[in-house]
């Protein structure tokens, strides 16, 4: 299993250079930039390199503090955002331009030092982008001093600030020198917190677990994909569970991603109401094989909560018995996985009961 030692997420409005950012840190045009007003980042994207001997996990998203983009637009992104952060990260990194403040920045700002908790604001640098516009001989402090809302965003994280030039690669002026700006702001992220030592809250835990638990529902059936394409299809499945879920507002999934207790509460008991038996169901349609039904009935009839032994015989049963009457090996994956699930309804009821007076016990 492979991981990275330093998983960070780039937040900020529309038009920040997020994904800009993310391919000077990674040296190569990984993320598509669109050079127009329109920004190409409208789902949140996730991607793993080796920058100078670490491996770095770069997340990209859209425009979640924006002033003027839809709740729908942004809700399911922010839960895709919770999944590739899962269980933790080790840097939240807020980017701001080299420009004039207007008002619109301005009430950005506020945002996002409303929707910061202590706890997220310790693992939190503020990025400028375009160091570029700086002029000469400027340093980034000097540049906002004047900014009282960004001097206090700053302070909140830390101290911690950085401006990068995404075009400048000024190999005589050092301060101007992109290479040597990235090399600096990695040595920031990491003087935060060893590997070990990174953010998380209940949610990204509770994800992670999640996760983990389709990995082996996939892995049980069909060893032979790789970790890497498992892990993948389990955190969609997962990131799809959290979008359904009704009555949570882009607001309340970013609040859970940012510690937000009362947020973090919310989610978890929403999540909690979404029927186990539907990811697993979703698991089996995402497994592939000659045998998927016969194999995803095995693995099903043990997740879906019935006594190991007797869930593997039951859930392989099923399987083969629905492998039979299908037309294809996608119809029978889904027959097995919904025949299995009513076999086991009562013991999920159970389950989910328990898991929730379990949650609220810990939390009241």
């Amino acid at each position: 299993m492979e991981e990275s030692d330093m998983r960070i997420v780039l937040l900020g409005k529309t038009g920040a250079g997020k994904s800009s950012l993310c391919n000077t840190i990674f040296g190569e045009d990984v993320f598509k930039i669109n050079h127009t007003a329109k920004s190409e980042t409208i789902k949140c994207q996730s991607e793993t390199k080796s920058v100078n001997g670490r491996r770095i996990t770069l997340i990209d998203t859209p425009g979640f503090f924006d002033t003027n983009r839809s709740e729908e637009e942004l809700k399911s992104e922010v839960a895709s955002c919770i999944t590739e952060c899962a269980p933790g990260l080790h840097a939240f990194l807020i980017l701001l331009k080299v420009e004039k403040f207007s008002e619109q920045e301005n009430q950005v700002i506020d945002k996002i030092k409303d929707c910061f908790t202590e706890e997220a604001f310790k693992h939190a640098v503020v990025v400028f982008t375009h160091g570029d516009q700086l002029p000469e001989g400027m340093k980034i402090e000097e540049f906002f001093k004047d900014n009282k809302g960004l001097c206090d965003l700053v302070e909140k994280c830390g101290g911690r600030c950085h401006v990068i030039d995404n075009k400048c690669w000024n190999q005589q002026d050092e301060y101007r020198n992109n290479k040597v700006q990235v090399a600096k702001l990695l040595n920031t992220i990491q003087a935060m917190g060893g590997r070990e030592d990174y953010y998380t809250n209940d949610i990204l835990q509770v994800m992670e677990r999640k996760i983990q638990e389709v990995v082996k529902l996939i892995r049980q059936s069909f060893a032979d994909i790789p970790w890497k394409e498992i892990r993948e299809k389990a955190k969609r499945i997962v990131s799809n569970h959290l979008k359904k879920i009704g009555g949570v507002t882009r607001g309340a999934l970013l609040g859970a991603l940012l510690g937000v207790p009362v947020m973090v509460l919310s989610v978890l008991t929403a999540f909690m109401t979404v029927e186990t038996g539907a990811v697993a169901v979703e698991a089996a349609v995402a497994a592939r094989g000659g045998t998927a039904a016969a194999a995803a009935g095995v693995g099903l009839g043990v997740v879906a909560g019935v006594a190991t032994a007797a869930g593997a015989v039951v859930g392989g049963r099923i399987g083969y018995d629905e492998a039979d009457q299908a037309d294809s090996v996608g119809e029978a994956a889904v027959n097995t996985a919904i025949a299995v699930f009513d076999k086991a309804k009562n013991v999920l009821k159970k389950q989910k009961q328990s898991e929730e007076k379990s949650f609220l016990l810990k939390h009241s």
